[in-house]
């Protein structure tokens, strides 16, 4: 008797699995012609555009399937990815015959929650010559409303190490899909490397001051140009507490514009993404500032895809002029720019002069790159450095070991983490 049941169960399962089967069999002789992706008020197609709602790993997933043959079982993956980040009450996807036989559309559509509360670790860094750094928030999105607070710890993007609350607003949609509104504020502690004080120590009247604590009040809106250009213009108001017994405050107020272009062309089995921005940053006596000082950068950034191969382009530069304060002045030899080396041994107070450039190429994880890049003051000679490293990346996680290329010893550097 047990064996007659059995016999139907397996009967059963072959039934109810034959159809799903065979649609999957059939479905995966086509290739994926594009993917497009839509939510409320909006529609992307990632054959030739790209979004901002979506981060670049998970864009990178749903762009890798095109061209190649169709995975169903990799759809039900792809949909929970982007339920879960953009925090949405159910995402959707559907098979649509492409424009050409033997190909097909993939398309997901995103609906989203009314109320949803999230967490996110924004970065979870290990550097070996300068520590832990870390950061997480915790949101509430309620249609284009976006509330965010946090907590951040982070010894390496700046010559400070500093800690405190972190809090933002969002509205992505002011009126129309093309105009955006953010409000940042930040309450932060200052500690300072052994190495910047005795820089200050010995460089006293050029140097800006130290401070202990400062805060920033930064609005922004950002306005869609054209599909693929975008304007960010807004203001930045910072308070700085002197070290020192008197524990003065002073300010630096500026205006910010951003020009930022983003282009993703897709073609027969390879993908080419392009990135371009130039910034301003001026704080002037108008602003009622007591730093008074302009800042300009600009960056390139190009990526090749094809397969498992990726080829990444990297190249930034930037200068400042007049009395910026030491939080807003160019640091390398961090986790980004010229990994391998140590920011305090090239430059503890940072520079008012920096280029930086790096060359990476990706197997699947692996990864193997090249950086150079040189910081310096208006009045100090240009020293361009060199490093190398190989790691493995996948998504938002790295492991890599960068050494700098200098005559007498190698130092490697361990840098692991979640890197936004």
């Amino acid at each position: 008797m047990k064996y007659a049941w059995l016999g139907c169960l397996v009967l059963g399962s072959l039934l109810f699995a034959s159809p799903q089967d065979s649609d999957n069999n059939v479905n995966a002789r086509y290739t994926v012609e594009t993917v497009i992706v839509s939510g409320k008020g909006w529609t992307t197609n990632l054959q030739s555009e790209t979004t901002d709602k979506i981060s670049y790993s998970l864009l990178h997933q749903l762009t890798a399937i095109i061209g190649h043959k169709l995975n169903p079982a990799s759809l039900d993956t792809l949909a929970q990815n982007l339920k879960k980040e953009l925090s949405a009450r159910e995402v959707n996807h559907r098979i649509v015959r492409g424009e050409t036989p033997e190909e097909v559309r993939v398309e997901f559509e995103i609906r989203p929650a009314r109320v949803s509360l999230g967490m996110n670790v924004n970065q979870f860094l290990y550097d070996s010559s300068q520590g832990l750094s870390g950061g997480g928030e915790v949101t509430l999105t309620t249609g284009p409303h976006v509330f965010a607070a946090g907590l951040v710890s982070n010894g390496d993007w700046l010559p400070e190490r500093f800690s405190g609350i972190v809090a933002r607003y969002e509205d992505k949609h002011v009126g129309t899909d093309r105009l955006s509104f953010k409000f940042e504020v930040e309450t932060l502690h200052t500690q300072w490397n052994p190495a910047t004080l005795t820089a200050m120590a010995g460089n006293p009247v050029n140097a800006p001051d130290l401070y202990r604590a400062r805060q920033m009040f930064q609005p922004t809106a950002t306005v869609v140009l054209l599909k693929p250009l975008t304007l960010t213009v807004g203001a930045r108001v910072e308070r700085f507490q002197d070290e020192g017994p008197g524990a003065e405050i002073e300010s630096a107020d500026a205006a910010l514009a951003d020009l930022h272009y983003h282009q993703n062309i897709m073609s027969a089995g390879s993908q080419q993404e392009l990135d371009a921005d130039c910034s301003l940053h001026s704080a002037t006596r108008m602003l009622n500032s007591d730093y008074l000082y302009s800042m300009r950068t600009a960056g390139v950034r190009y990526q090749y895809r094809r397969g498992k191969h990726t080829i990444t382009e990297n190249a930034w530069g930037g200068y400042i002029t007049g009395r910026a304060p030491l939080s807003d002045r160019f640091v390398l030899g961090n986790a980004e720019y010229l990994r391998g080396w140590n920011k305090y041994q090239i430059d503890p107070l940072g520079g008012n002069r920096a280029l930086s450039n790096s060359v990476e190429y990706h197997y699947g994880p692996f990864q193997a790159f090249y950086d150079a890049g040189a910081i310096w003051d208006e009045s100090q000679p240009i020293v361009a450095r060199h490093s190398v490293g190989i790691g493995l990346r996948e998504s938002v996680f790295s492991l890599a070991v960068a050494i700098p290329v200098r005559a007498g010893h190698v130092e490697p550097i361990l840098i692991m983490g979640i890197l936004p």
